[in-house]
């Protein structure tokens, strides 16, 4: 009987668990391409800024803020303040760019 060569074809990796840190980062990078900031990865270019959808990121994280109040960790409060915080003050900066970049 003729021996049986292992399995060399590639298996698919079981995706990580996703925590609520991951998911507020990834909520955060997606604001981010919307600013013009990362690549888009799926075009694999930076794209002109879209202020109303990073907006939108911002406002899903702040009712993620508002409906999770006291059910964080003290880790998981603290990356979203501060993930807000910064995309809030990117906001204000982007804005203040187009608006003086306005005719």
């Amino acid at each position: 009987m003729a021996e049986q060569q292992p399995d060399e074809r590639p298996r698919p990796q079981q995706p990580e668990e996703i925590s609520f840190i991951g998911f507020v980062i990834s909520l955060a990078s997606t604001a981010a391409v919307h600013f013009g900031d990362v690549e888009n990865p799926v075009s694999g270019t930076k794209g002109t800024p879209d202020l109303l959808a990073a907006r939108q990121m911002i406002d899903i994280l702040s009712l993620l803020e508002q409906k999770t109040k006291g059910n964080l960790t003290a880790e998981e409060r603290t990356v979203l303040e501060q993930v807000l915080y910064e995309l809030r003050m990117r906001f204000v900066q982007a804005a203040a760019k187009e608006q003086r970049s306005q005719p």
